[in-house]
């Protein structure tokens, strides 16, 4: 029985604890909610605008398929807006560095950026699969240099470079994609 007591008391201490421990999170949170909604709106400049290459954009495939046509004109659509790796920055953060203005906008940017990288991915695998191994890899290659965190891009160009003979090229590519998880 006295046991039995004791490790109810310890539970409801330990509970409690870590119920005062959430609230203090909770409360930091909201506070920092509070002030960014109150932050004026700033300049975009700063950000890192991706712009994709021009060799991209106008490449041609010797064994081009309706579907790499149809990726190519969707990069083609997403060059003429702005793209913006927004990834791992929450709303707050956004809206206390750029005002709360700015929000939808970059919400969009991100969104352009989430299209980006997904028709990228599509790209190169189309790529690979026509055979196209060297257009492949520099579709790729591209998607990496932004930040991407689509793992089967780092998978593809590793196997690509297996593929190429150039395994050296996979320990920097170990590293992006390191660098990218420890954000």
């Amino acid at each position: 029985l006295a046991s039995s007591l004791a490790l109810a008391a310890f539970l409801s201490i330990r509970l409690r604890s870590h119920s005062d421990q959430q609230k203090k999170i909770e409360e930091a949170y909201w506070d920092k909610e509070r002030k960014a909604n109150f932050v004026r709106k700033k300049s975009l400049d700063d950000l890192a605008y991706i712009t994709i290459p021009e060799s991209i954009l106008s490449m041609s495939p010797v064994h081009i398929t309706p579907a790499i046509e149809s990726y190519l004109q969707d990069l083609r659509a997403l060059s003429k807006v702005p793209i913006v790796n927004l990834t791992g920055i929450s709303n707050t953060d956004l809206k206390l560095t750029y005002g709360t203005a700015n929000i939808t906008i970059l919400s969009d940017y991100d969104f352009h950026y989430t299209n980006l990288v997904t028709v990228l991915q599509k790209l190169a695998q189309n790529l690979a699969d026509a055979g196209e191994t060297a257009l492949a890899i520099e579709v790729l290659e591209f998607a990496v240099s932004t930040g991407t965190d689509v793992s089967k891009t780092y998978y593809l160009l590793a196997s690509l470079y297996q593929e190429t003979n150039t395994p050296e090229k996979i320990a920097f590519l170990i590293q992006r994609a390191e660098s990218i998880h420890s954000i």
